[in-house]
């Protein structure tokens, strides 16, 4: 399994950054941000892409939704096949209808099957926010989406071979709703994750001692 970094950036966008959007196998795609649509079209004219995953619906993690929509109606991926669409429980009716148009759309309550992998959502403490735990079988890749200090993330980490874990605040600055580093390692280090990548990390911040700092571009190998 291969995670490749599309997009990393916190709510605000780092210097020339792209916001949430994590590329697994060039199947799944979990979250699309702003950005995150113009990069995979560096890539291919159009992204083929079999299911795209949200882990919440804020604008970081959502806006190029709307892009793609407009694209699959109107531009270059008219006619084609579209990804499905899956949202946390009651997003069908926070996104425009039209969505529909576009995606084969689901809310996903429980464990599903997409684009090949075995999907877990955790509800974890972040605005009707969820963690995803994503396995082919052989490796395991734990996704915090954005998430507040909850033992839920030590459950959606257990024995993970790959935890991208949110690391959006200053050590002196907690936030209910976001995570700093030091309670990303304490997370990784409770649930025994293999490697910890920190995301959702503003450059202003010291990158941590003994620590893995995303960006844009990285691929990762599960």
């Amino acid at each position: 399994m291969k995670v490749t970094v599309i997009g990393c950036s916190p709510a605000w966008a780092n210097p020339g950054g792209v916001q949430s959007g994590y590329l697994v196998d060039n199947r799944l795609l979990i979250d699309c941000g702003p950005g995150v649509l113009a990069q995979l079209r560096l890539r291919e004219p159009w992204p083929s892409v079999d299911a795209i995953v949200l882990t919440h619906l804020h604008l970081d993690h959502t806006a190029d939704i709307t892009a793609w929509l407009w694209g699959a109606l109107m531009g270059p991926g008219r006619g084609k096949p579209q990804p499905e669409l899956w949202l946390p429980p009651g997003g069908l009716a926070e996104l425009e209808e039209r969505v529909a148009e576009a995606f084969a759309t689901h809310e996903y309550d429980g464990p599903f099957e997409a684009a090949g992998f075995r999907i877990t959502p955790v509800a974890v403490n972040h605005a009707n926010g969820h963690g995803l735990r994503i396995t082919d079988g052989a490796r395991t890749y734990a996704h915090s989406g954005d998430s507040g200090p909850t033992d839920a993330l030590v459950e959606l980490a257990r024995d993970a071979d790959l935890f991208l874990c949110e690391a959006t605040q200053a050590e002196d600055d907690p936030a209910p709703m976001h995570l700093c580093a030091s309670d990303a390692l304490a997370v990784a280090e409770r649930a025994g994750a293999r490697r910890l990548v920190l995301i959702h990390r503003p450059v202003e911040l010291p990158q941590p001692d003994g620590c893995e700092v995303a960006y844009d571009g990285l691929e990762l190998e599960v």
